[in-house]
């Protein structure tokens, strides 16, 4: 019985991880939530571009691109925290697997953290935030582009 409930728990590991390699590519959207508080720092008729170039249950690259914000900026998810209990993130929707960034943004403002979910359902939600003098907080539901 042992045996069988590893094997269960090693295939379901595997699937897993297949899951999350069908996520490269590019996906796009735009910038959701009704409420004033969600939009700071990024026009509320704003779009995103991910592409995810590279991702495991380890880590994920890309390039992000955000209307008024950033373009064809590169990102790669942070390896202590890849490598921390942040790794095993999750909030409401129960995300097959989240990941944290930072992104430059050229307004000298500073890097902003990038937060990409990963959905069961083929979706993915972007949430960009930063503090300080020019704040930046915004959500993207993205859709893979075809």
């Amino acid at each position: 019985m042992r045996r069988a409930t590893l094997v269960l728990v090693a295939l379901c590991g595997l699937a897993a991880c297949n899951d999350l390699r069908d996520f490269r590519g590019t996906w796009r959207g735009p910038r959701v939530g009704d409420s004033p508080v969600l939009h700071v720092g990024v026009g509320t008729s704003a779009n995103a571009a991910l592409t995810i170039d590279a991702l495991d249950s380890h880590g994920i690259q890309g390039e992000l691109t955000i209307d008024g914000l950033a373009i064809q900026a590169r990102f790669a998810s942070l390896p202590g925290a890849e490598a921390d209990v942040l790794a095993g993130l999750s909030f409401s929707g129960e995300p097959l697997r989240v990941y944290l960034a930072f992104v430059a943004i050229p307004d000298g403002g500073g890097e902003a953290l990038a937060v990409v979910a990963l959905y069961n359902d083929r979706r993915v939600e972007l949430r960009v935030l930063r503090g300080g003098l020019t704040p930046i907080y915004a959500i993207f539901a993205l859709e893979e582009a075809p």
